[in-house]
């Protein structure tokens, strides 16, 4: 990874390009449990993610060598796709190392807006190694889904939104974790906010991590998740040193809560959220993270598959 440590003004500098190409995703109002909250619905960006922030932060600040040299990224979907928009727009080539079982959705989509998929086995390979294979062989600038510094300040960018449309700090920021980088650039963003990071059961290796004040691996039988989006192995040295002594202890959510909260944000929101983009409103609904009237859950992402999004509200 770079050098560079991601900073608070280096997070403003970001949200300000974001909003020169992007309007702010809304702030909308929710009643938890009795509770009036906000979230922020990330998961209406032109790519259906958050990670549209990051990955646009990232691209604008490489040099021009490097945009000539191309981009290599891993992903489950959602960073794909940011990455892909992002380089398309500036006539970058990028090449995407997605795992094989990601959603055909955003494989599709990936594919779609002009970049190289480049697929490997989950679980049984290593993406980080693929990449750097990728980049071995043909060259280019590595943009990580969650390690990258620019990527960190992007992702931070929708704290300071918030801040703008809520009018005032919020008590608190409840966000879908995977590697840790939108809960890192929330941190930087929001600096008197508490920071709350989610993540699935048995794939919560920031929140393990945090307590145990080391990077904490996935175990080789981690429980299988519905949220494909939040399975990283591990967090990056990065965003540990980042959230160590920031951000609140982790929270780990069940698949049956976060269906539970797919069906509220359809039901209530009018909203399509995926498993992923789901998480942080799944732990506010079950009592994990206390909730006030200047909370905003962060609705990280829309990607969902067809049939098993229908799947899931038929259940219901």
């Amino acid at each position: 990874m770079n050098e560079r440590i991601p900073t608070s003004r280096g997070v403003i500098a970001a949200a300000k390009a974001v909003a020169d190409i992007l309007p702010p995703s809304p702030l909308l109002p929710v009643e938890l449990n009795g509770v009036q909250a906000w979230v922020k619905a990330d998961n209406l960006q032109p790519i259906g993610a958050f990670k549209i922030r990051g990955a646009w932060w990232r691209l604008v600040n490489l040099t021009e060598a490097e945009r000539a040299g191309g981009v290599v990224a891993v992903s489950s979907g959602n960073h794909a796709q940011g990455v892909a928009w992002a380089a398309k727009r500036l006539g970058i080539r990028a090449a995407i190392v997605m795992p094989r079982d990601a959603p055909q959705v955003k494989l599709a989509n990936t594919k779609a807006l002009g970049a190289e998929v480049v697929l490997y086995e989950r679980p049984g390979e290593d993406r980080d190694e693929v990449a750097a294979r990728l980049i071995a062989e043909r060259g280019g600038t590595l943009v990580h889904a969650f390690g990258d510094p620019w990527v960190i300040e992007g992702q931070g960018s929708a704290a300071i939104e918030a801040t703008a449309q809520l009018g005032r700090a919020p008590s608190r920021i409840i966000a879908c974790c995977g590697g840790g980088g939108l809960a890192a650039g929330l941190g930087l963003g929001a600096p008197e906010s508490a920071i709350h990071p989610v993540e699935p059961v048995g794939w919560d290796m920031v929140g393990q991590s945090l307590a145990a004040g080391r990077i904490i691996h996935a175990a080789p039988d981690a429980p299988k998740t519905i949220c494909d989006a939040l399975q990283p192995n591990a967090t990056k040295p990065l965003n540990l040193g980042l959230l160590q002594g920031r951000s609140e202890p982790g929270v780990a959510v069940t698949d049956a809560e976060v269906r539970t909260a797919q069906r509220f944000a359809f039901a209530n929101l009018r909203l399509v959220v995926e498993p992923g983009g789901a998480a942080a409103l799944a732990a506010a609904l079950a009592g994990k993270v206390p909730v006030d009237g200047d909370t905003v859950i962060m609705l990280t992402g829309g990607n969902a598959d067809p049939a098993a999004y229908a799947a899931m509200l038929a259940e219901a």
